[in-house]
């Protein structure tokens, strides 16, 4: 099932930066963060489904994009959000 309204709410909640903020890079990686979780998932059941798997593919690459732009100008923003996220890099 996708994110329900409510988690979505509590994720930029929690990683929002200000009161209001829903758009910084933090929140974007967060919410992109539990969309792969979610479609890792759906694989291990439906492992012919290559659509969803573009469409995977599509959110890593945003994903990737946005943790660049935090690493070349945001240096220490970039550490926090891959240790709150469990993130490898």
């Amino acid at each position: 099932m996708a994110m329900t309204a409510e988690r979505k709410t509590q994720i930029i909640k929690d990683f929002a930066r200000e009161d209001g903020d829903t758009g910084s890079s933090e929140v974007q990686i967060a919410l992109l963060t539990e969309r792969i979780t979610y479609l890792t998932e759906h694989f291990r059941s439906h492992h012919k489904d290559h659509h969803s798997r573009r469409g995977l593919l599509k959110l890593v690459g945003r994903r990737r994009r946005l943790l660049k732009y935090l690493r070349v100008n945001h240096d220490d923003r970039y550490k926090a959000i891959l240790e709150r996220l469990g993130l490898r890099r």
